[in-house]
């Protein structure tokens, strides 16, 4: 029996308050760039069925940053800590570029600035999710992770309805000005965004403390003997040996393959984003191979890979609902403003008046669903110890699914209120019980690298909704942006009943 066990100690309400408010702001650029990105592509001339190949930059820029960001912060220790100079750097490349994003003056321009702002928002989320486990104790994490959904639902209720607020508030034109083509309420949103991104931050940074590499160690020291005495049995960590030539070849081949497929059916360009990024996992595998035969087994790359295939069972449970969960939302992003302009207020035009008064409620639509995210993300952890995280999130993931398939069968913009109700939940739920669930199953010294693989099955789904929806949308439902997001909805609920098959290290216990 181990006595004196050195553990983390609780925090309290203002302490968890503190570490999370940085995520206000991360949000706030998330939300502008969410409800406004699709919006300022077609000003820019883009067609609908292109618009998921525009939205490729987000996905492939977290796949890339945020096992590298997770990593580097794992190794990292200077003045302002472990995660802290992340958070800021990340925020003030990221408020740069909101500044600029809205300005764009040409379609590819605005691509390029997704990619920047998107990276830079990475470099900033991503530890922010391992300081959680950082800081807080196994019983507290479900409320550290539900607290940051509250200031994600904050941050993007007030940030998706800014431009809304700044026509209909502050009297700022909704209309672009001759010569241009983002109207000036998205404009100053951007510029507020930015703003705003930077200063909340600076709170989590400012008000917060990390642990010390000694402290860490200990906990971490401790955590091992805990789960070495018998207390989990779960056998979460089982180390193999990757075969990185064999398997990079095989991925390599596949890619290749499916790509000439694509070229001799002349299929959609967009499709190959999916074969390439096959070829690209399998060229990443050899390139691994090479560096570990090289000698160089504890580089940054060949760590990475390695865990990647090391994933405990819980996180890879965890990623086939990660899947079907962000296929819905980014279904949703894309497409929500096209399938309600187009389906409900029955315009495509979008230099008209009727079109941007659909595309601002689409901005209130999404301010509704993270505002109610927001509301009940506290009584998640309470659901969660009535019945159990699985459950809670089960519940959730319908409420979400049954809400987007449910915009199709609606005529008046004012009741879309009532499907984003069941929307944010889903996205309350999404933002913490995942990784409440994930964080008791991963060694400690490794948070940080293991929740940026996470995020793989997060921008993975997004990947291929961009490859695939612009496609199903022209060739299956008829242009119709609408069905993107019914897709969506059945998406969704297929997340809802797999996650009764996660294995929750900490319900065990």
């Amino acid at each position: 029996m181990i006595t004196r066990m050195k553990t983390k100690p609780r925090l309290n309400f203002w302490q968890i308050w503190n570490m999370s408010f940085g995520f206000f702001g991360i949000q706030f650029g998330f939300a502008l760039q969410n409800a406004n990105v699709s919006r300022i592509f077609e000003s820019l001339g883009a067609r609908v069925e292109d618009i998921p190949i525009l939205w490729i930059a987000a996905p492939v820029t977290g796949l890339i940053i945020q096992p590298i960001i997770g990593y580097m912060s794992d190794n990292t220790w200077n003045r302002l800590g472990r995660r802290r100079p992340y958070f800021l750097t990340g925020a003030i490349l990221a408020s740069i570029a909101l500044l600029i994003m809205p300005n764009s003056p040409v379609l590819w321009m605005a691509a390029g600035m997704l990619w920047i702002m998107d990276a830079s928002i990475n470099i900033s989320m991503e530890p922010f999710r391992a300081f959680v486990g950082d800081m807080l104790p196994p019983d507290q994490r479900t409320r550290g992770f539900a607290m940051q959904s509250f200031f994600i639902g904050t941050g993007a209720v007030i940030a998706s309805a800014l431009p809304y607020v700044m026509t209909n508030w502050l009297g700022v034109s909704t209309t672009p000005l001759e010569g241009q083509a983002i109207p000036p309420n998205v404009k100053w949103s951007f510029y507020a965004g930015g703003l705003i991104f930077i200063l909340a931050v600076l709170v989590t940074v400012i008000k917060s403390r990390e642990y010390s590499p000694e402290e860490m160690k200990a906990f971490e020291e401790a955590e091992a003997a805990r789960k070495t005495s018998g207390d989990t049995g779960t056998g979460e960590l089982i180390q193999r040996t990757p075969r990185f030539l064999r398997s990079g070849i095989l991925w390599l081949l596949t890619g290749l393959l499916l790509s000439a497929l694509f070229y001799y059916r002349e299929v959609e360009g967009e499709l190959y984003v999916l074969s390439f990024g096959l070829a690209a996992f399998g060229l990443i595998q050899l390139l691994t191979h090479l560096i570990k035969s090289a000698g160089a087994g504890e580089s940054g790359l060949v760590v990475v890979m390695t865990d990647l295939f090391n994933m405990p069972r819980t996180m890879v449970q965890l990623a086939v609902v990660q899947f079907f969960s962000w296929f819905a939302l980014f279904a949703m992003w894309i497409y929500t403003t096209a399938g309600v302009t187009s389906h409900v207020y029955g315009t495509s035009d979008t230099a008209s008046a009727l079109y941007n008064e659909g595309a601002n409620w689409v901005g209130i639509l999404f301010a509704v669903y993270n505002g109610f995210a927001a509301l009940v993300a506290f009584g998640l952890p309470v659901l969660a110890r009535y019945t159990n995280r699985r459950v809670t999130h089960m519940i959730a993931l319908i409420a979400g699914g049954v809400g987007l398939i449910s915009i199709f069968f609606v005529k008046n913009p004012d009741l879309l209120v009532i499907p984003m109700l069941g929307v944010g939940l889903a996205w309350a739920s999404i933002l913490a019980m995942p990784y409440a669930i994930l964080t008791g199953s991963l060694p400690g010294n490794k948070m940080g690298t293991y929740m940026g693989i996470f995020n793989f099955f997060i921008v993975i789904p997004q990947i291929m909704a961009a490859s695939i929806l612009g496609f199903m949308v022209k060739n299956f439902f008829g242009g119709q942006a609408i069905f993107a997001l019914v897709a969506g909805g059945i998406s969704m609920l297929i997340a809802s009943v797999l996650i009764l098959f996660v294995h929750d290290v900490d319900e065990n216990k």
